[in-house]
Parts: structure tokens; sequence; C-alpha cells
């Protein structure tokens, strides 16, 4: 027979994997009209993602559209949890990269939970 604060481990374990289900952040670049300023963006932006678990899954251009599809730039990270991924987002690190960015793009942003 399994002891109390062994099932009690392992009952936090299911919980926590229930309720920090991986997030993917996607961004979609509906124009942009500073490429030096995006670059300068990308460059602080990683750093930030990063220092906060995020992982970069993809980004680019797409290299096939289909259906309603716009050839536009798209960036996928995942992080841990929903929690994560809005931390990085207020960080320090990414509001600078906010910065850099400015107005020279125009960007749809959605944090999606995995399935």
């Amino acid at each position: 027979m399994l002891g109390g604060a062994l099932l009690n481990g392992v009952f936090n374990i299911i919980l926590e994997g229930i309720l920090m289900s991986k997030v993917y952040w996607v961004s979609v670049y509906q124009s942009v009209s500073n490429l030096e300023a995006l670059a300068a963006y990308a460059k602080l932006a990683v750093i930030a993602m990063q220092a906060n678990g995020g992982v970069f899954i993809a980004k680019g251009d797409p290299v096939k559209v289909i259906e309603a599809g716009l050839q536009q730039r798209v960036v996928l990270i995942e992080f841990e949890s929903l929690e994560k991924a809005l931390a990085a987002y207020h960080s320090d690190g990414y509001q600078a990269a906010l910065k850099a960015l400015g107005n020279s793009a125009v960007r749809d942003i959605r944090i999606i939970e995995a399935s």
C-alpha cells in the first residue's frame, strides 16, 4: 500500500500537469513598415522569451498558403504555462523589445492552450 506522503506527491504532480498546460504564443505580422526596428525588436524579444522559458518552435514566412491564408510572417513560441507566457510579455526585457519595435509592425498575437 502506498504511504500518504507518496500519494499526496503523486496527486500534486497530476494536479500540476492539469493546471499548468503548455501554451503556444502565435504572432502573425499583418504589416511591417521598418525592418531595422523589427530586427532590433527580434534581438531583444528572443532573449526575453527564452529567459522566461519560451521555446521558439517556428518563425518566418509561410512556405505555402492555402484556403484563405495570407502571406504573413508567423512566430510560434511554446511555454510551460499561461503564467509563464504572460510573465514573458510583461517582463522588462520584452517591454524593452516592444519599445524598440515602436509602431513599426501591426501584429495579431494569440496565446492558445495545447490540446
